[in-house]
């Protein structure tokens, strides 16, 4: 099969000529298709890299790393190799969890001006929107995967999406190339094998050109969203007072056009869209009401109220939570004590790991325990760039809740201690473990009976 020629031609009509490639390694089929027609065609990019993640939810995935390893060797192409932690929150899925994870790790890794490229494929895309199809989701959810999206300092290309699976088998067996197999893909507790394994088969039998029209549909919905997207930003641009709208521009808009706005009003704000039910509440009643009314309604920790003819959005901690949360500030000395109570209900715990993420030896005697203010960024790989805890936050979809909830450690007292670790998602570079590290440890976030494994980033690098 020739790939390479049509891929090369493809990825350089999304990223221009010339890019600065990071390729997501898992050494599974597709990416290794990928990543060797890359290596066939470096000539035409700027530079090469891989990046693995090893979520740990394998016993092989430490094979696995090797395996990475290897082929990179082999194929002369420098490699970063990240280990997450991978945990799931109340009613997350696992594999949202591990996908969470491993787009925040590369993000981390990321360098300005980019371009992490990922082997999603055709048959990728379609069970995409079938899942998309049956959580109810709009343009937005079933334009499905993009072919080219702002990521981190740089972008995310998918040059694979008009490239069946059986495509890159073939061209992977063509060229005699090595690739590890993933067995919890042939468990149909996942929704995405389950579709991959028991449904979509049954429909490809009946139309057999299934995959090529979802795909196309998948397009035509992205350009679709595109449109919508567009005429919010106008509708708002109309409707914007400062950082609120005003009821009587929104009123004006007809009401489809008055829900795309809104829809996208609240997206912008960085925070989950209410269901549909609440979304026409806001688009009808709420707007309708007496002017002298000031209705309101609220889900999660997200508010919006209507006040002397504007429309407020606010975040606001649960009552209960923000008795619960960290105080303002609390100073930690872990050599004196390893667990550390920040309420009633929930401890930060230093624990020794020959494997965990920490180096102990870089942490700073006095740690302090801090809400968040804003402004708050942290460096998560010794060459990545800064980057801002609120885009972190948002790139990783955590709720509102959660964000509340955060704790964050940093070295030493007073306003400029610098951001070490925050919540269970991410570690500084500074006090990362490596292979020289002498006394490493992980950190544990214990909430109520129920213990969470925090650190996400237990990165073991292997640069060349």
């Amino acid at each position: 099969m020739a790939l390479t020629p049509t891929f090369t031609d493809r990825l350089l009509r999304i990223a221009g000529p010339r890019p600065r490639v990071v390729l997501a390694f898992s050494g599974g089929l597709d990416s290794t298709a990928l990543g060797h027609a890359l290596v066939k065609q470096r000539r035409k990019l700027a530079d090469l890299r891989f990046v693995h993640v090893d979520h740990s939810l394998q016993e092989s995935s430490v094979a696995w790393s090797r395996h990475c390893r290897r082929i990179a060797r082999q194929w002369k192409v420098p490699l970063v190799s990240l280990r997450v932690h991978v945990n799931a929150s109340a009613g997350e899925s696992i594999e949202a969890a591990a996908r969470d994870a491993r787009y925040a790790a590369l993000k981390g890794e990321m360098r300005a001006g980019e371009l992490l490229v990922t082997a999603q494929h055709r048959d990728d895309q379609v069970e995409t929107l079938f899942l998309q199809l049956l959580r109810g989701a709009g343009t937005r959810g079933l334009a499905a995967m993009p072919s080219l999206a702002d990521f981190g300092p740089g972008h995310l290309a998918r040059p694979l999406l008009d490239v069946s699976r059986s495509d890159l088998e073939a061209y992977a067996r063509s060229w005699n190339l090595e690739w590890v197999e993933d067995p919890s893909n042939a468990q149909t507790r996942f929704g995405r094998n389950y579709l991959r394994l028991r449904v979509l088969p049954v429909i490809r039998e009946r139309w057999p050109g299934m995959d090529a029209a979802i795909a196309r549909s998948a397009r035509h919905l992205a350009e679709a969203e595109m449109l919508l997207a567009g005429i919010a930003d106008a509708d708002l641009a109309g409707a914007a007072d400062g950082a609120t709208l005003r009821v009587s521009r929104l009123r004006a808009l007809p009401a489809a056009r008055r829900r795309n706005a809104l829809r996208r009003f609240i997206a912008n704000a960085g925070v989950e869209v209410p269901p549909t039910s609440q979304l026409d509440e806001i688009a009808g009643p709420m707007l309708a009401a007496r002017d002298d009314a000031q209705p309101a309604l609220r889900w999660g920790n997200v508010r919006i109220q209507r006040r002397s003819g504007r429309l407020e959005l606010q975040v606001v901690p649960e009552a209960s939570e923000e008795k619960e949360a960290v105080s303002a500030s609390k100073s930690w000395r872990w050599n004196e004590q390893r667990e550390f109570p920040l309420n009633s209900r929930e401890r930060l715990e230093l624990v020794d790991d020959p494997q965990g993420a920490l180096d102990l030896d870089m942490l700073p005697q006095v740690l302090e325990l801090r809400r968040r203010k804003g402004g708050e960024s942290l460096r998560l790989s010794p060459r990545g760039r800064t980057q801002s805890l609120k885009k972190l936050l948002q790139a990783a979809k955590l709720t509102v809740e959660q964000r509340a909830r955060l704790p964050l450690l940093c070295s030493g007292e007073g306003p400029k201690g610098r951001l070490i670790a925050a919540g269970d998602r991410w570690l500084d570079a500074s006090v990362q473990a490596n292979v020289k590290s002498r006394r490493r440890a992980r950190l544990v976030w214990t909430r109520g009976q129920k213990g969470t494994d925090l650190f996400a980033h237990d990165v073991a690098r292997k640069r060349r």
